[in-house]
């Protein structure tokens, strides 16, 4: 499809030439990788997925149906009530692979609220044969439920239309189907209408998947794709493929993916990438505009949904993240170039990240309950608030870069003493209870299992300044201490039932269960702690405020292998042992700890100083 103006996009292309046959032969080779990374499902998956979805559409007819009838609508009205659902993201797109979710849409009639969506239709799923697991974020930004059927993850969202009836041959591309919607439907449209609009966009479908297949693989294995910790998601990595498809319409995969990283990495941000014009449409809703929002020019890296109502889909990136995706960029560039070349295969593009191997120090936010399906909910509400603590570190003196990790790691630990529970709670895991299972405790009195969720921020300080003395302390209980109160504001937060623990951690004591098999190298010998001089020795600011302004984009430094090796200089490692953990009562969940902001300086070895913080 063309424009008006006879190309795709906002400007004219780059270049309309056919690929080169280098171009050619590198392609060949690039999807030759891509089937040796498995991206692709197998056939038997394939059937799985929309058997499933074949069930699920029925099941939403029938929620439509049921609801209908609660509402007083005759048994011909609630048939004819219909439900229908449409799928977006990845496999929409047609670039999942193995073991990916499946973005699903239920659209409703105007008489069927969220409210029913998260009470009947959530309850409906867990009596559905084949579901393993069921979780309703009703308060989301959002709103989801994320379930597993027959093995196939999927994430339902609900956009409720101002229609007494819901037709099967419904299409959602009319703006003003979006008339008379709250926020949340809009949202929840949102996703659908993007996707169909980005497949509209673009030259060739066939090469947009191809290459946004290979994007989507590196920035997973670069552990960059994550919108909630402050990097692109799935919609922004295939508007950014999509764009690069319009500069370069006649291009093939190879040529597409080397392109890509150079014109990303060399993007005057924060210029928007936009797919067309933005549009201005029948109704009173917001659409993404710098000029009326101030929150909307204080985006760094502005990628534009192309459907209306205009968003960005990076409103989360902090200005950590961009300076790591921007590094991130730069690597792709430099490999692509050698694979042009021939010096490089495509392999190298798709190595795994050296997240948990890259810093000297590490935050570790620790997550727990007492309940799984509890421990779901709290988990993710913890998670979405990483990236409001990497935007307060990033305020932290001395401090180059707080860098989140895309994912938590989620353990079960069987306890059984109230000790082993405040260790958990405390992201402390030990050998023995990693390896006991619930058979083990049966008959012991204290015995509980703890679920908890482990999320990582690395952190890269700046090296000691040429010829000063002394010891230096890096004072980040503010932004910890910040962090855990926006935490425990969540409505639903229950201090009996929820623990949250933050805590500085070096990275020679990184847990085992962060690396693949044969990934960890030795850990070094610890040094013995010398005693403190005493608790009241510290040139820490003020807790209560941030202690510097936040500091312009910089990129990322290199640090020399010997200062890799003994950390950075003259930064002495401070800890702060908490408060008494356990209560005299019985816990069936993690108890928690009071925040502690004395340090107590441990021994001269570089390393930084962070208040061990808990909810309280």
């Amino acid at each position: 499809m063309t424009t008006e103006t006879g190309y795709l996009g906002v400007t004219a292309p780059i270049s309309t030439a056919e690929s080169t046959e280098r171009e050619k032969e590198v392609t060949a080779t690039l999807m030759e990788e891509l089937r040796n990374q498995h991206t692709v499902e197998s056939v038997e998956e394939a059937r799985t997925r929309e058997a499933v979805l074949g069930r699920v559409a029925a099941l939403v007819k029938n929620f439509v149906y049921e609801v209908s009838l609660k509402h007083g609508l005759s048994e011909a009205a609630a048939s004819a009530a219909g439900g229908k659902i449409f799928t977006f993201g990845s496999y929409r797109l047609g670039v999942h692979g193995p073991g990916s979710d499946i973005d699903t849409l239920c659209v409703v009639p105007k008489h069927v609220s969220r409210e029913d969506f998260f009470d009947v239709f959530e309850g409906m799923l867990r009596e559905l044969e084949g579901v393993t697991e069921v979780s309703g974020v009703p308060e989301a930004y959002v709103p989801i439920i994320k379930t597993k059927i027959s093995g196939i993850p999927l994430d339902f969202l609900m956009a409720r239309l101002a229609l007494s009836s819901i037709p099967d041959d419904l299409s959602l591309k009319d703006d003003d189907l979006l008339r008379n919607l709250d926020e949340r439907c809009v949202r929840s449209l949102n996703g659908s209408r993007v996707n169909d609009e980005i497949l509209r966009l673009v030259p060739n479908v066939q090469v947009y998947r191809d290459s946004l297949r290979c994007i989507k693989l590196w920035a997973q294995r670069r552990a960059i794709y994550s919108n909630v910790n402050g990097f692109f998601g799935g919609v922004a990595w295939a508007i950014l493929v999509a764009r690069v498809c319009q500069l370069y319409p006649n291009a093939i995969a190879g040529a597409i993916v080397s392109r890509f990283f150079i014109i990303m990495y060399q993007w005057s941000w924060p210029q928007p990438v936009l797919l067309k014009q933005i549009e201005e449409g029948p109704l009173q809703v917001r659409v993404w505009n710098p000029k009326l929002y101030p929150a909307d020019r204080s985006h760094r890296m502005p990628i534009i949904t192309p459907a209306y109502p205009a968003m960005c889909a990076t409103h989360n990136v902090t200005a950590s993240t961009q300076m790591i995706v921007t590094e991130e960029f730069k690597k792709g560039a430099d490999i692509v170039d050698r694979v042009i070349v021939g010096t490089a295969s495509w392999s190298e593009l798709f190595t795994k990240h050296d997240f948990f191997h890259k810093y000297r120090h590490y935050l570790q936010v620790t997550a727990s309950t007492g309940e799984a399906e509890l421990q779901i909910k709290w988990a993710g509400t913890v998670e979405s608030r990483i990236r409001q603590l990497v935007m307060k570190l990033e305020y932290v003196d001395s401090l180059i870069l707080a860098h989140p990790f895309i994912k938590g790691f989620e353990q079960v630990s069987h306890c059984i003493s109230r000790e082993e529970v405040c260790q958990v709670a405390q992201g402390q895991i030990s050998d023995a209870i990693a390896k006991r299972t619930k058979a083990d405790t049966e008959g012991i009195e204290d015995a509980s299992t703890v679920y908890s969720t482990m999320f990582y921020i690395g952190l890269l300080v700046e090296p000691k300044p040429i010829g000063s003395v002394g010891p230096r302390k890096l004072d980040i209980s503010y932004p910890t201490t910040e962090f855990t109160k926006l935490v425990k504001m969540w409505e639903k937060y229950d201090e009996s039932q929820m623990g949250i623990f933050v805590r500085n951690i070096k990275s020679t004591v990184l847990p085992d269960y962060i690396f693949d098999e044969g990934e960890r190298q030795p850990r070094q010998a610890l040094k013995r702690p010398k005693p403190a001089k005493g608790p009241g020795k510290s040139n820490h600011t003020s807790p209560d405020m941030p202690n510097k302004k936040r500091r312009s984009e910089m990129p990322i430094p290199t640090v020399p292998k010997e200062d890799k090796e003994s950390g950075v200089p003259g930064l002495s490692l401070s800890s702060s042992s908490a408060s008494q953990c356990l209560k005299d009562r019985d816990v069936a969940t993690p108890p928690t700890e009071r925040i502690v902001k004395a340090p107590l300086p441990l021994h001269d070895s570089p390393a930084l100083t962070a208040g061990a913080v808990a909810a309280q």
